[in-house]
């Protein structure tokens, strides 16, 4: 199996166990994965891969110009298909779907099917390793929920939209001009008057916390991390890949746990 980030790669070792080869494309904690340039050792893994599993939604495209180069049959799990997540009403889609629980329990499913379609023997092993990730993963939904029942509609700020469906789950309120989050994910100049906005929601106090992607730092992000400080705002750190030592759900027991402290 070929998973494009190791995010998706950790959650199929958790249901395949020792019974699946897996290899994770993206792996790097510190490297952005929109810039990452496939290669030919990309292309080669693609090719002989059985089971793919891609994020879609915009963000890893080279997968599905890789396989259809390569004549690939191989079975293709899109997470952001499988989320049921799209866009609406002219607003752009939120492709980060692996910071919302319930879609990764979805993906925890159709994981198991893909894996026992290819290996049968081992169907019962692979339905019981997803009811015991998906047991988890409502625990860490619980934990949203509590936060949710303590802070709803506290006001937070991002540098990108990258845990916003985790901050949703949370109850909480995305303060953040559009303009600014896009232009950070788009490596784009933001606008002076959208950067003085952002930075008037710490000045303000409209903010509990910032929610802060370490993986795409810049002279704008790092302005709105010295405010947030400046304002003894919470930050909270978060990535698109997997951290090193952790696996996807200890890494989303933390990130619940930094928005809980953030919050106070």
């Amino acid at each position: 199996m070929v998973a494009s980030t190791n995010v998706y790669g950790d959650i199929v070792r958790q249901i395949a166990g020792d019974k699946a080869t897996i290899t994770s494309i993206i792996s790097d904690p510190s490297a952005d994965p929109h810039s990452y340039e496939a290669n030919t050792r990309t292309q080669l893994e693609l090719s002989k891969a059985d089971v793919v599993i891609e994020n879609g939604g915009g963000y890893d495209d080279f997968v599905d110009t890789m396989l259809k180069s390569a004549n690939s049959d191989a079975k293709v799990l899109n997470a952001v298909q499988i989320s049921g997540h799209t866009a609406t009403g002219g607003a752009e889609l939120n492709e980060h779907v692996w910071y919302d629980l319930p879609s990764m329990s979805k993906l925890a499913d159709e994981i198991a099917g893909a894996l026992s379609a290819a290996d049968a023997g081992n169907a019962a092993t692979f339905a019981a390793n997803a009811t015991t990730f998906k047991q988890k993963l409502q625990e860490l939904e619980g934990t949203a929920a509590q936060i949710k029942t303590a802070h709803t509609g506290a006001g937070v700020a991002i540098t990108e939209p990258v845990p916003v469906y985790l901050l949703e789950a949370c109850g909480l309120a995305n303060k953040t001009p559009d303009e600014f989050s896009e232009a950070i994910e788009e490596g784009t100049d933001v606008p002076a008057g959208v950067l003085r906005e952002t930075l008037g929601l710490f000045t303000g106090k409209q903010v509990r916390l910032l929610a802060y992607n370490e993986q795409t730092a810049g002279p704008e992000t790092e302005k709105v991390l010295q405010a947030a400080k400046d304002s003894n705002v919470g930050v909270v750190p978060v990535t698109e890949t997997l951290p090193a030592g952790k696996d996807y759900l200890t890494w989303m027991g933390g990130n619940l746990d930094a928005i809980r402290t953030a919050l106070g």
